[in-house]
């Protein structure tokens, strides 16, 4: 069996931990004679256990047949696995890649936040990460609804330095809401990567795996919102245990989404108020990186198709750091609500607005504006 096949299969294991499985990382002889179905001694029980139930076969057919749509796997031992995810405690032995793989070889930066998050964080969030990649630096985030979703956007403002982790298998785009998303950071030269293999769903135990791979492909993380009890704060203290930098996005003492950050400030995180802050911070070998190289020009964040005239007078109502609600937005554009939702989904998709809890638009900024 093919290298990155055999690692591959350690990832179908999920009754071990990801620990266990870092234990056979490279030990490709081990792994071929756990296939043989010859355990070794000294290895835990319940990972030989977990190996022996394992249909082999069927894992290379399904590898394979990832292969065939076009995505790729970068096992452990293959030279572009990322070097820094490589030296993780327990790295997850492949990876399971859909785009250009070359924004992994840039510095990154991971910015993470909320799903909650409000018109001011999603602002932030854009522009960071737009000034980020401006200056060299790859743009990392999960792809979830909020401020993920508004980094995403940022990134796009110079091609190939995005990049998407999932928490689901690369054939399920979660949430649904943002696969517009996952194309165009696909269309602008990004790449989308997950350690699931394909078919597995958004289980809740996924995502703080997914987060130890945000802060483990970057040199830092920054923070722009979350509540008290946000996984924005696990992969903040994945990013703490392996020797990453933490950055914070100061905020309103009273939202509940500033409860977050304003913490991480307080026991020492790097207060961010322009990207400046953040590119001061990176090793000299990253920073000494980043002068040399030059991004290319290009702005991949532009709304889409024409819009309807409907569309255009609701988008005339809409304000960047005032949310409007249905029943505003129906008074002032005369539409009904049956006729205002098609027109939101509309501005949405075309990449013009922002829903936000409670079904309360804004207009969302472009990653040229400054707020």
């Amino acid at each position: 069996m093919e290298v990155r096949y055999l690692y591959s299969a350690l990832n179908r294991i999920g009754s071990v931990s990801s620990a266990a499985r870092a234990s056979l990382l490279g030990h490709r002889d081990l792994l071929e004679r756990l296939r043989g179905g010859e355990p070794p001694r000294g290895l835990p029980s319940a990972l030989c256990k977990a190996i022996a139930r394992l249909d082999w076969e069927a894992a290379e057919a399904a590898d394979r047949e990832l292969e065939a749509r076009g995505d790729r796997i970068l096992c452990w031992e293959d030279p572009a696995y990322p070097d820094r995810l490589r030296h993780l405690p327990d790295p997850p032995p492949a990876l399971y890649v859909r785009g250009d793989p070359a924004p992994l070889g840039h510095p990154a930066v991971a910015v993470v936040g909320s799903r909650l998050s409000t018109v001011y964080g999603q602002n932030v969030a854009r522009t960071l990460a737009a000034d980020l990649v401006r200056s060299g630096c790859t743009v990392v985030s999960g792809l979830a609804r909020g401020i993920d979703a508004s980094a995403h956007e940022g990134s796009l403002a110079v091609r190939g330095r995005a990049a998407a982790v999932l928490g689901t298998g690369l054939d399920r785009c979660y949430p649904p809401e943002n696969e517009p998303l996952l194309e165009a950071i696909l269309k602008a030269g990004g790449v989308v990567l997950t350690e699931f293999p394909p078919l597995t769903p958004p289980l809740p135990r996924n995502f703080p795996q997914r987060n130890r791979i945000l802060a483990g492909l970057s040199f830092g993380v920054l923070v722009v919102e979350a509540t008290e009890r946000s996984g924005s704060l696990v992969t903040a203290r994945f990013a703490l245990e392996t020797g990453r930098e933490v950055f914070a996005v100061p905020h309103n003492l009273t939202s509940r989404t500033g409860i977050g950050p304003n913490l991480l400030i307080q026991k020492g995180a790097k207060l961010v108020l322009q990207v400046s802050d953040i590119l001061e911070e990176l090793p000299e070998e990253a920073r000494n990186r980043l002068k040399r190289e030059t991004p290319p020009e290009g702005d991949y964040s532009s709304p889409g198709p024409e819009l309807s005239p409907e569309a255009r007078k609701v988008l005339a109502l809409l304000r960047p750091d005032t949310a409007s609600t249905v029943d505003e937005l129906c008074a002032g554009s005369g539409l009904s609500v049956g006729e205002l939702l098609p027109r939101l989904l509309e501005l949405q998709m075309g990449g013009y607005c922002v829903e936000l809890p409670g079904m309360r638009y804004a207009a969302k900024r472009t990653p040229t504006e400054r707020t």
